[in-house]
């Protein structure tokens, strides 16, 4: 993994979706700003802000789901895989 380069979410493509400045979301977000502070400093409303937090998590999730069967396959076609019936093979 650590030849891998890190995954970045498509900010542009969820700024125009949404009509916002994502990358400024996801900075107050690593800040430790709570979603009440956002919508107060950014004026997106809550659905808004809780939507783009979905998106977000949904591509990260889809992202690992993708590194995890990369690897399994990886895995399966070098032969490490567990025989889990007859182990004396």
């Amino acid at each position: 993994m650590s030849g891998e380069q890190p995954w970045k979410v498509d900010e542009r493509t969820l700024s125009k979706k949404y009509r916002t400045d994502v990358n400024r979301l996801i900075r107050a977000w690593k800040k430790g700003l709570n979603d009440q502070e956002i919508t107060f400093r950014t004026g997106v409303k809550p659905s808004t802000l809780y939507l783009i937090k979905q998106d977000i998590e949904l591509a990260h999730r889809r992202h690992r789901l993708a590194q995890k069967k990369q690897a399994l396959a990886q895995a399966q076609a070098l032969g490490q895989y567990q025989i889990f019936f007859n182990p004396n093979l």
